[in-house]
């Protein structure tokens, strides 16, 4: 029960972060029961950040500034929405009822005119979260949420998994993973973290584990060669995976982190293995142990990136080189591939497993709960 608590509070903490609003001209009340009906059709969830907007400015427009009782330390989810709707200060009704509207359209006007997937060649598969194309005989896998960040959803962790699968099939030479916008990942979306099951937390925990499990397999067994075109800053289980793939080229503005300890979590995507082989024991406990952010330039002196491009020429050069590459014989590339990745495969599934098993404990623990709590309380402070 205690647990089950503690992630409802996790979630609503999340909801806190980063709420800001601007004050614009009145709407109407048909305008604004126009909005509250537009909300309904959304097909995507939009966000713990727009939701808590939502909400609190709902509250305002319809009875205006908060006048309740704070409620008590522990009346958790109440504490929560009170903060939201008091955030809002003495703003009227009226600003309040157009801001809601305003809000409203731009998530239905977003969600309407974003182009959500593409077909990879001989495929009819489509994805959420993913742009997917093939050309040059590349096929591209594009991480496509970039207002979040890239953030991971479990949706998309299906759709990746969907596509590497597909890749794996069709006749490309070469899969490229790569982000959209300014970010290549920022690691796990923190939705990932409020649906809780009615099994409860365990049960949240072993549904997570079993997804990353399958998550890190398919770069494990995936048979090509496999390169990263890491164009901004890549955080959490977009950078543990980094070891399992052919290439890694990155612009000279991307950053590498792995905070797994700030969160009372463990390392993930075979990286407790492949790190120190790359780079050393000493410089991997400094990243998975002590929360180490690398440069580009410090990733490729390491071995974690295979080279580093000027952010101006980054696309052109590395898009240059990988057409040739691609015109190699694809026979020969793969089964090269297979010959130096067999020497250890079984190695990384173990490694894997292990992985899993030890991130299903700490999410369940209270250790992992309460430096998770201190994290984003402190960053909710900024």
């Amino acid at each position: 029960a205690n647990r089950e608590l503690s992630c409802c509070w996790m979630f609503l903490t999340f909801f806190r972060l980063g709420v800001k609003f601007h004050i614009f001209a009145a709407a109407t009340v048909e305008q604004f029961e126009q909005a509250k009906n537009k909300l309904s059709t959304l097909k995507n969830d939009p966000g713990n950040e727009a939701k808590l907007k939502i909400y609190a400015l709902f509250k305002q427009a319809t009875q205006g500034p908060c006048n309740t009782p704070k409620p008590g330390m522990l009346d958790f989810v109440n504490k929560v929405k009170w903060d939201a709707w008091k955030s809002l200060g003495s703003i009227s009704q009226d600003e309040a009822r157009q801001q809601y509207c305003d809000l409203i359209g731009s998530l239905v006007t977003a969600e309407g005119g974003t182009t959500l997937a593409a077909k990879p060649a001989g495929s009819g598969t489509t994805y959420e979260t993913l742009l997917v194309t093939t050309e040059d005989d590349i096929t591209t896998i594009k991480l496509n949420r970039p207002a979040k960040k890239n953030a991971i959803t479990t949706e998309m962790y299906n759709d990746i998994i969907a596509a590497l699968e597909q890749a794996a099939k069709d006749d490309s030479v070469i899969t490229v993973i790569t982000g959209a916008g300014d970010f290549y990942c920022s690691g796990n979306d923190l939705s990932n973290f409020t649906k809780i099951p009615e099994g409860g937390v365990d049960e949240m925990a072993k549904q997570g584990g079993d997804l990353l499990r399958k998550y890190v397999k398919a770069y494990i067994d995936f048979p090509k060669p496999l390169v990263a075109v890491v164009n901004g800053p890549a955080v959490g289980i977009s950078v543990t995976v980094l070891g399992l793939f052919d290439l890694v080229y990155a612009t000279d503005r991307a950053t590498f982190h792995t905070p797994f300890s700030q969160l009372g979590q463990s390392a993930e995507g075979c990286s407790s293995y492949t790190f120190p082989k790359i780079m050393g024991s000493a410089k991997a406990s400094e990243m998975l142990l002590f929360n180490k952010k690398l440069t580009a330039a410090q990733a490729c002196g390491l071995g974690l990136v295979t080279e580093v491009f000027p952010d101006s020429s980054f696309q052109s050069e590395v898009w240059s080189r990988l057409k040739a590459y691609a015109k190699l014989p694809p026979n020969s590339l793969a089964l090269s591939k297979q010959l130096i990745r067999s020497m250890e495969k079984d190695r990384l599934h173990a490694v894997n497993n292990a992985e899993v098993e030890r991130l299903m404990e700490r999410w369940t623990s209270d250790e992992c709960f309460n430096a998770v709590m201190s994290f984003f309380q402190a960053k909710a402070k900024l």
